[in-house]
């Protein structure tokens, strides 16, 4: 029978890992086409709105394949639930057993989207960062915020969020000694005092427009992880000197680089991969004035790699 895994259980083993280098080495094992991910399974509801996403996939050689489902419904709030829910499912690549059933509630892939951000920034965001921009004041916005300071030093965050009692949970939950937490209902404020964004939000038109990102700016968008979300302006990626996604196979169908493209705005050609820019310097930022972009639509190989170390260290305590 498999183990089942509560998020209680998930927390505690996650206590003893450094996340940050599997998710790198996952993605680097991604663009050199070490991993096998199939298309995105996707089903996108109208009333209520939500989503949910099936990815799944195995690293070449590895002990373990998965399979994760994470659902987003944006009205949960109202009735007083999480917006998101899910679970990963890890099976034996050699014999096809599933061994682990991890019910995360939605929490991994939380964290590795999180995780993805500081990874972004460690290599396309500016040394000297004047204040970090978070559009979003929900969970993935508050995880940005805190898997930023891992890699980057700054004292204030810029806060963008829907509503005023929104934005004073954020406020009251994020700001710390040494961390100023500014909120604004108005986004040009946030890339008016930000040279680091990291936007996540279910938006359908763009939140972010083009003639308020400044030079030496570096965008991360995470929420756009279907083809009808968008955060960021096309003109905003014509703009930019890099372009990098997690997928160039996902950019086809989802995220800013899909709708950038589908407007005529950038060419295919302006693309590089994330798991290129860890694995080659000459990729990376290379002057404090540059605009840099990531579009992170998430990718199986960050839930192979979270669920992988959590079950390995889960096993190895029974």
């Amino acid at each position: 029978m498999p183990v089942v895994v509560t998020l209680v259980e998930i927390r505690k083993a996650l206590a003893a890992i450094d996340p940050i280098p599997l998710i790198e080495a996952g993605f680097a094992a991604y663009s050199r086409g070490d991993v096998v991910v199939p298309p995105v399974g996707e089903l996108v509801f109208d009333n209520p709105p939500g989503d949910v996403h099936i990815k799944y996939g195995y690293i070449e050689r590895d002990d373990f394949y998965v399979i994760k489902i994470a659902s987003g419904f944006y009205d949960n709030p109202k009735l007083g639930l999480p917006s998101g829910d899910g679970l990963m499912l890890v099976f034996s690549q050699k014999t096809g057993v599933l061994e682990a059933i991890l019910l995360d509630e939605g929490y991994l892939t939380n964290l590795r989207t999180a995780v993805a951000g500081a990874v972004v920034a460690k290599y396309l965001a500016p040394r000297q960062v004047s204040a970090v921009g978070i559009v979003g004041a929900g969970v993935q916005g508050r995880m940005q915020l805190d898997w930023l300071r891992r890699v980057r030093k700054f004292d204030e965050a810029v806060v963008w969020g829907v509503d005023e009692e929104e934005l004073a949970a954020y406020r009251r939950d994020m700001e710390s000694p040494g961390l100023k937490i500014r909120t604004t209902l108005r986004a040009e404020e946030v890339a008016a005092a930000a040279n680091l964004i990291v936007t996540c939000t279910p938006a359908t038109t763009p939140i972010i427009k083009a003639e308020w990102v400044r030079p030496g700016t570096h965008i991360t968008a995470v929420g756009s992880d279907t083809a009808l979300k968008q955060e960021l302006e096309a003109a905003i990626l014509a703009r930019a000197d890099r372009v990098v996604v997690d997928s160039l196979s996902q950019s086809e169908l989802r995220g800013e680089v899909y709708k950038a493209v589908s407007a005529g705005a950038i060419g295919r050609d302006r693309l590089v991969e994330l798991g290129r820019v860890i694995s080659d310097e000459k990729l990376r930022r290379a002057s404090e004035n540059e605009i840099t972009v990531a579009d992170l639509t998430g990718v199986a190989v960050q839930d192979i790699q979270i669920s992988k170390a959590v079950w390995l260290a889960i096993r190895s305590a029974l």
